[in-house]
């Protein structure tokens, strides 16, 4: 599932500002793919966002596949991915890497502390080459 959601995330690659192209892609509690989605173009809506929506109430009790931390907030204000996780009662995130970001970094704990399973690493070479120029670029967003 990790590399259908990179194949997403590199779709956008390039055409989302300042954010970077993120792929998703969830899975219901009887593993069967119930939303899938990528960053859109300019950065909005999150590639979370997207999926969650496709899935609606099928994702409760799921695992969500994501390239890249969801985020802990958002500087629009708006709800943050973290938490739309939470909320649509997602069981296990699968991160490729950590978002080192401010507004993003520690959407895991977030996860954690609501009780969801995380798991990071899948994916992480494949996850630092994608996301190489938006590591580089740090507090400049």
């Amino acid at each position: 599932m990790m590399g259908r959601a990179f194949q997403l995330a590199r779709l956008n690659q390039g055409l989302t500002g300042e954010n970077p192209s993120v792929g998703c892609i969830l899975l219901d509690a009887d593993g069967h793919v119930v939303g899938a989605g990528v960053t859109g173009i300019g950065g909005r809506p999150h590639a979370e966002e997207v999926a969650l929506e496709e899935a609606a109430r099928k994702a409760k009790g799921g695992t969500a596949y994501v390239t890249l931390e969801p985020c802990r907030e958002r500087t629009s204000g708006a709800q943050s991915c973290s938490s739309k996780l939470v909320n649509a009662g997602i069981a296990r995130v699968v991160v490729a890497i950590e978002d080192p970001h401010p507004t993003a970094r520690d959407g895991l704990a977030v996860l954690r502390a609501a009780g969801v399973r995380v798991e990071t690493g899948l994916g992480q070479r494949m996850g630092a080459r994608l996301y190489r120029w938006f590591f580089a670029a740090g507090s400049k967003h």
